[in-house]
């Protein structure tokens, strides 16, 4: 039997902290946590715990990637507050410059973008510019909006849908608007009106899915920059749920799923033509945020609600990603 030098010519390696960019199989002893760990690769999807966050939300937004994610916003009551995540822990970001429930989201840690939400008729249309730092206003769009979904960039950023919070309008919607990083024109609409769905990709890419019609809904759409066109249906219909990835390379996960489970766990996975089961959350929540410039195989689900709101994180890894793992023995 080969032993463990002979295979990486080096020994197990003691540390303070974890290395910074290991190589797969690579093993070290965490002197500081005392625990002996190493570097493999998962043979299937896997969701792991993560850093919680500082504030306990749900209807917040979420942007970024698993090591550089956002959360803003939520509730209730409505807030501003901001938080950055580096893979492992959450510390506090500028704060909003209007505090909303449910705001859309895209981009990243460093330039991410803010729309719509609650309350009426205050944030509806607003937008906001994330710079690593501070938020600084966009320009409005057109339709005063909450439940809407984001994909795309800051400068190159999709509203798509949502539900219609102008006074006395009270409807679902089909509307799509783009983003050109100063103002907001009209895209085109939706097959079918929704709000709360997911979206992913980008402005000439996208994808939507999941949402309310009502009732719950199973429909994906796939948008190619001018119109929206119908993909594969998801296997559970469901709203309120978190996604990432791209439009042939989407990850979809928790949610309401009335009348099948209601406040659900599961996750599935799109290739550009069909959904598949992946392993689902270890808690069920709806109403939660996502890093949702993540990819398919590397992302991060935060907040959300569990019965209560929750300030728990946990951090999706595809087949085939490399994952850090802790060796125990008995």
């Amino acid at each position: 039997m080969s032993t463990y030098t002979q295979l990486f010519g080096k020994q197990v390696t003691f540390v303070t902290s974890d290395p910074s960019n290991p190589t797969v199989g690579q093993m070290w002893y965490n002197s500081t946590s005392k625990v002996l760990k190493f570097l493999g690769t998962t043979t299937s999807g896997t969701w792991a715990s993560g850093g919680n966050l500082a504030t306990a939300r749900r209807y917040l937004g979420g942007a970024g990637t698993q090591t550089a994610a956002l959360a803003f916003g939520g509730g209730p009551p409505a807030t501003g507050v901001t938080e950055e995540y580096d893979g492992t822990s959450w510390t506090a970001g500028g704060a909003m410059g209007t505090t909303r429930q449910d705001p859309a989201g895209t981009g990243t840690q460093t330039s991410a973008l803010a729309f719509g939400g609650f309350p009426v008729p205050t944030n509806g249309n607003k937008t906001e510019e994330y710079d690593g730092t501070s938020w600084t206003s966009g320009g409005n769009m057109a339709t005063l909006r909450a439940n809407t979904s984001g994909a795309g960039t800051q400068t190159s950023g999709l509203a798509i849908g949502g539900y219609n919070i102008s006074p006395g309008a009270g409807q679902n919607l089909s509307a799509t608007e783009e983003y050109d990083g100063t103002s907001w024109s009209s895209g085109g609409n939706l097959t079918t009106a929704r709000y709360s769905a997911i979206g992913t990709g980008t402005q000439t890419s996208a994808l939507a899915a999941s949402g309310s019609a009502p009732p719950a809904s199973n429909v994906t759409e796939e948008y190619n920059g001018t119109s929206w066109s119908g993909g594969g249906n998801l296997n559970i219909g469901r709203f309120f749920a978190a996604g990432a990835g791209t439009q042939t390379s989407s990850l979809i996960f928790g949610g309401y799923a009335p009348p099948v489970s209601g406040i659900t766990a599961t996750t599935q996975a799109y290739n550009g033509t069909s959904w598949s089961t992946e392993t689902s959350m270890a808690t069920a929540r709806q109403q939660l945020a996502a890093a949702n410039a993540g990819t398919s195989s590397s992302t991060a689900a935060f907040g959300g609600n569990t019965g209560s709101a929750t300030a728990a994180t946990e951090e999706f890894s595809g087949a085939g990603a490399t994952v850090t793992k802790t060796i125990t023995a008995s």
